[in-house]
């Protein structure tokens, strides 16, 4: 009784955070969107339930239509969707395995590979990327039909070792057979006609069918297609199949046989139909402007009810996106779909938005995001944004910022109820892409410096394996009306990407002293409050020091971490990642040893009873043993000697503390709670996103947590986690261990 009333304490402290629906005590914050985000599916039972994924791992599914999504966390970036037709509560999902759930999207359990067959979960490479494996190897699904007559019989496209193949299951996914016959190259589309249950299999230029026991193939459209979608029109006639080219979209009204050339616009990029109503689609493009085309009579005539250019469309209402950033940041859209039974619903999805059409295209209104009474935004749960921390005015509680990738710094003036784009005015062109820290002056209201930079994403290795970081844009800005008109500070400091900043609190208002991590550049140091910096390197290797984060104990001295330089997995070299010291505010640099085997360090917090007690976060090197060098080491002696504390997450992010505990977070699925000083961990039960940043406890309570994402925006949770929250994976040898 006293933990049901706990949470529902919790729930009832969250409700004022703006947050789509989850079934647990957890939340998301922000403003929304933000990501790419992929192929929406509309249940062909409720054109209300949608389901649609991103590029950072989440899924997001609306039962609502759209004004409200809850993420689903399946390991993996999804690659499709799709519902069962016959059955309105089951839907399949296909990322490191063919999922289904048969409670409308609340749990998931791993279709195949054969749970029996999984001998465990891997995650070696720099992201973390997961594989199942397997006692034989069974492929990959890269394509899945359900029989509209028989919700047991499914028809898959599977892809093991280069070569696919059509693969049938009568028993609901347990056992397959493979279906005879040549399918097409690149098949990545199937359907089953409702009618005769004949199977077309989609390729890169052409149709194949399945029918009558015999496989044939149709005719090749002479083009790649880059989409693909088919309809059936009914009453015997053939199904209508749509192909979209770069520049053309070609039809086919005899299920593959023949096709028509139709170009409505260049730089094609989707397409889709109505499952009941070919006659209408709907096709993205990118030239000239950008925006949606529409046919309703298969492709004979198109029209324009979606057309931008550098000027926003008045019949798009898209939420934040346009207004901060323009029309032309999202990009046409990326993905389309429409509901089944009503080709006037179209949801389209882009780089940072997902829109909604109920009228045929005729007005695109906002899913991602809402506006408040306040005229600032606020999330409807599709978030796909990455972030690094959230910072609290210590002179305003509600006075909130989040550092954001891609979309920058986000402030928030009532608490994180609405959220507003916090680079407007002072900030160079070319920082604005991310915000990766922020200070606030302890004495002086409304004084706060942040570290911008185009570059965004560090320090994962795909940022700097082919472009120098010498030739990265970034530095330094200072507000002194707390985030509203910011101006660049960077006298002796070069254009860096600036990725962390740290205030020594025992400096005076007057003479404030900064510390700045430039990555690729080294560590700089201010004794005026950002006015001024001076390189601060001596004894750091060079000639590209990878600054990465610092820390400064109680007494003075300093840390600097040094992202690691290589991505092949080897150690011992100059390409290593390192820690040093510095006990004379930067004037000179001391190599700190790291734990054997560890060559990424990531995060480090030092005690704050004990300066001598540090707490690292490491992330593992690519190779394929299970022991990488990563997960959270604890130091009694700073640094002398280390002991590895944390291995079940191999690829931590950061370890962070507040209210009596540590926090560790990363790249598995997984946040960490230590309430002995890192000698024992526990899951934090509830927070399953797939790639995880750090833990920041809230300070205006502590009951409760921040945990930053790469790529799934802001989780508000309780700090000992929701012991009721139902993982959304119920497969145990597929799921979360606890």
């Amino acid at each position: 009784m006293a933990q049901v009333f706990r949470i529902a304490c919790v729930l009832a402290l969250i409700a004022g955070l703006s947050a789509g629906a989850r079934n647990d005590a957890w939340t998301v914050i922000g403003p929304g969107g933000g990501g790419a985000q992929f192929f929406p599916a509309v249940s062909p039972h409720d054109p209300n339930f949608v389901i649609e994924s991103s590029d950072m791992t989440g899924s997001y599914l609306t039962r609502d239509g759209g004004k409200s999504w809850r993420m689903i966390n399946l390991r993996g970036v999804p690659l499709f969707f799709v519902f069962d037709p016959s059955d309105a509560k089951t839907l399949y999902a296909q990322t490191i395995g063919l999922w289904r759930s048969r409670d409308a999207g609340t749990t998931w359990e791993l279709v195949a590979p054969d749970p029996t067959d999984v001998t465990g979960i891997s995650a070696i490479d720099d992201h973390g990327d997961e594989e199942i494996q397997t006692a034989g190897g069974s492929g990959s699904v890269v394509a899945l039909a359900v029989d509209p007559k028989d919700s047991h019989r499914l028809f898959a496209v599977f892809s093991a070792r280069g070569r696919q193949s059509l693969r049938r299951s009568d028993d609901w996914g347990r056992s397959w057979a493979v279906v005879e016959g040549e399918i097409p190259a690149r098949s990545n589309r199937l359907y089953i006609d409702p009618e005769s249950r004949a199977v077309y299999i989609v390729g890169a230029d052409r149709v194949a069918v399945l029918a009558g026991g015999s496989m044939h193939a149709g005719a090749a459209a002479g083009v790649t297609f880059v989409d693909a979608a088919a309809g059936f029109p009914g009453h015997g006639a053939k199904p209508v199949i749509y192909g979209a080219a770069r520049s053309a979209v070609y039809v086919s009204r005899d299920g593959g046989a023949s096709w028509v050339r139709t170009a409505p616009a260049q730089r094609l990029q989707a397409i889709a139909t109505s499952l009941h109503h070919p006659e209408v689609a709907y096709v993205s493009f990118g030239s000239p402007g950008l925006g949606v085309a529409k046919t309703t009579d298969f492709g004979a005539t198109w029209s324009y009810p979606w057309k931008e250019t550098a000027k926003k469309a008045a019949n798009v209402d898209d939420g934040w996106v346009s207004a901060r950033f323009g029309p032309g940041w999202g990009e046409n859209p990326l993905s389309l779909a429409v509901a089944p039974g009503n080709a006037d619903i179209c949801y389209a999805t882009d780089l940072g938005r997902t829109l909604r059409s109920l009228d045929g295209g005729a007005t695109w209104t906002a899913a991602y995001t809402r506006r408040g009474p306040n005229g600032d935004w606020t999330t409807t749960g599709l978030d796909v944004t990455t972030n690094y921390g959230v910072h609290f005015d210590p002179f305003d509680a509600k006075h909130v910022f989040i550092s954001y990738t891609d979309i920058g710094l986000f402030g928030s003036d009532d608490g994180g109820s609405s959220w507003h784009s916090s680079t407007v005015d002072g900030v160079p062109r070319d920082w604005v892409n991310t915000t990766y820290w922020v200070a606030f002056d302890p004495d002086v209201r409304g004084r706060m410096w942040a570290v911008m930079s185009g570059t965004h994403d560090l320090p994962r290795p795909k940022m700097w394996r082919r472009t120098s970081p010498s030739s990265y844009k970034g530095g330094v800005v200072r507000s002194d009306d707390g985030g509203r008109t910011w101006r660049a500070m960077t006298a002796g400091m070069p254009q860096t990407a600036a990725t962390h900043i740290l205030l020594d609190a025992r400096s005076k208002a007057d003479a404030r002293v900064l510390y700045v991590a430039g990555f690729g550049k080294g560590v700089f140091r201010s004794s005026d409050g950002g006015k001024t910096w001076q390189a601060r390197n001596a004894g750091l290797p060079g000639p590209e020091p990878f600054a990465w984060r610092l820390a400064q104990d109680r007494d003075g001295v300093l840390y600097v971490i040094l992202a690691r330089r290589s991505d092949d997995g080897s150690i011992g070299t100059d390409r290593d990642g390192f820690l040093y010291r510095s006990r004379n505010s930067g004037e000179s640099w001391e190599k700190v040893p790291l734990p054997a085997g560890v060559n990424g360090p990531n995060g480090l917090a030092i005690d704050a009873a004990d300066p001598k007690r540090l707490y690292l976060a490491a992330w593992r090197r690519n190779v394929p043993q299970a022991a990488g060098g990563g997960g959270g080491y604890v130091s009694a002696d700073a640094g002398a000697t280390w002991r590895q504390t944390l291995s079940k997450d191999q690829h931590v992010y950061d370890v962070t503390a507040g209210g009596g505990a540590l926090y560790a977070c990363g790249f598995e699925s997984s946040a960490w709670r230590s309430t002995d000083g890192g000698e024992t961990w526990r899951r934090i039960r509830g927070f399953n996103f797939k790639w995880g940043h750090r833990v920041i406890p809230d300070p205006r309570d502590a009951s409760m947590i921040f945990v930053t994402t790469f790529g799934g925006s802001v989780w508000h949770g309780p700090a000992v986690g929701d012991a009721r929250a139902a993982e959304d994976i119920v497969t145990p040898v597929a799921g979360f261990s606890h």
